[in-house]
């Protein structure tokens, strides 16, 4: 799309046991982009350096993709992969994102282990700069990528989902400290 349009993309909110998703979808019902409203001025920014200029309108997200967060979250953790999602992004972003997906809910990866099965070794850093740009939380499983030792690090919508998240996928890691 050019620089110069408009783009225009189509809001709606989703009450989830960790707060109030946002969900950004496309004229083709396609999610472009999932956060929390509590980080609403962070969904803005990234909307922006991802497309430039655009407005979004209040309007329904489809049905599929809804009923599928809201099957994930009562418990049938394989609905994510049927939602249908697009995003901008660096190549290297891209490939970070589209990876993410093969690592299986219940399981997680160090960030170095990642970058490694992407054949970066050295990348750990870079993966964790994709992961955190990552505009499709939860749908593209960023909150599975931890530290080395089994700890949690970095979530854009905070350790606390993170933590949440994983332990509803039942997966192994090391809890904060209270």
């Amino acid at each position: 799309m050019p620089a110069n349009q408009t783009q225009t993309f189509y809001l709606d909110r989703l009450d989830t046991p960790i707060g109030t998703a946002l969900l950004v979808t496309d004229d083709q019902g396609l999610l472009r982009a999932l956060d929390w409203s509590d980080y609403e001025a962070r969904l803005h920014r990234l909307l922006r350096r991802h497309y430039g200029d655009y407005v979004l309108d209040k309007v329904a997200a489809p049905k599929d993709i809804t009923a599928a967060l809201a099957g994930y979250f009562k418990g049938d953790l394989g609905r994510l992969n049927t939602i249908k999602w697009r995003t901008n992004g660096t190549p290297f972003q891209r490939k970070v994102w589209s990876s993410l997906q093969k690592v299986r809910a219940g399981r997680t990866s160090s960030y170095g282990a990642f970058a490694s099965r992407l054949n970066v070794p050295n990348a750990a850093r870079a993966v964790g700069l994709a992961n955190g740009a990552n505009p499709v939380s939860v749908v593209v499983p960023c909150h599975r990528l931890i530290g080395a030792d089994g700890s949690l690090t970095g979530y854009g919508g905070g350790l606390a989902r993170k933590e949440w998240l994983l332990a509803h996928e039942g997966a192994v890691f090391k809890r904060q400290k209270a």
